[in-house]
């Protein structure tokens, strides 16, 4: 049997997550300050899932539903299967923490209705995220306005997603952030027999559009050229 070849597709902002996720393709979101970093960071340091979700109060211009309740219960979930809790990441990265909290409201009520425990919530702070909180062994949600959105939205409607950045991690650096984000999308696709979209969190984000495009780029050649990535834990 030859072995699935996924097609590649390149999408901005939150709508063309969800709208990605309709299509059932394996949705991968780059949002590189900072939410793909600090949930790359977290991997890298242990995590056992991550997660994007958006965040209170809730952008009145948002042009497609989002879920964050449920994000956090499905994190709850997550965690519970492995007796541990979930880490919270929220914004603003140097406000309060009471405004964290705030923004994270949603989340964490999910996480309690799946009964669920927060761990801690922390500040999005890219790759020195790992360094405030021990990960190993926990579920992780970044409560963000931009990339959290549009992994909820790609959530919402349905979507297998993922997450990956091009930038300098807690142990990465270097093209191995980006082609380990290849490999994931990849993993999932090829498995599932799915086609991919490489989602630029934000059409505002130079950063987002350069990444997204570059790891697109990676997954393009791979698909014309019929070459596998090796297990995504094979980088770095």
């Amino acid at each position: 049997m030859a072995t699935w070849r996924p097609k590649v597709y390149l999408a901005v902002d939150a709508s063309g997550a969800a709208a990605a996720a309709r299509r059932g393709q394996v949705v991968l979101i780059v949002d590189v300050v900072d939410m793909s970093t600090t949930l790359e960071s977290a991997l890298e340091a242990g995590a056992v899932a991550v997660y994007g979700a958006s965040m209170l109060p809730r952008p009145r211009h948002l042009p497609v539903p989002v879920c964050p309740g449920k994000v956090g219960y499905a994190a709850a979930q997550a965690a519970k299967a492995r007796g541990s809790g979930v880490i919270v990441v929220a914004e603003p990265r140097a406000g309060s923490q009471g405004e964290r909290l705030l923004r994270a409201g949603a989340v964490l009520a999910g996480i309690r209705a799946a009964g669920g425990t927060v761990a801690a919530v922390l500040p999005n702070l890219g790759k020195e995220t790992p360094r405030l909180f021990p990960f190993a062994g926990r579920a992780v949600v970044a409560v963000t306005a931009s990339g959290g959105v549009a992994y909820d939205a790609a959530f919402h409607a349905g979507g297998k997603v993922v997450t990956g950045t091009v930038a300098r991690t807690y142990r990465s650096k270097g093209a191995v952030p980006a082609r380990r984000a290849a490999a994931r999308a990849w993993a999932v696709a090829t498995a599932e027999g799915r086609d991919i979209c490489v989602v630029a969190a934000s059409r505002h984000s130079l950063e987002d559009r350069l990444g997204a495009a570059y790891i697109f780029r990676l997954l393009v050649a791979a698909a014309r050229r019929g070459i596998m990535f090796s297990s995504p834990a094979a980088y770095g």
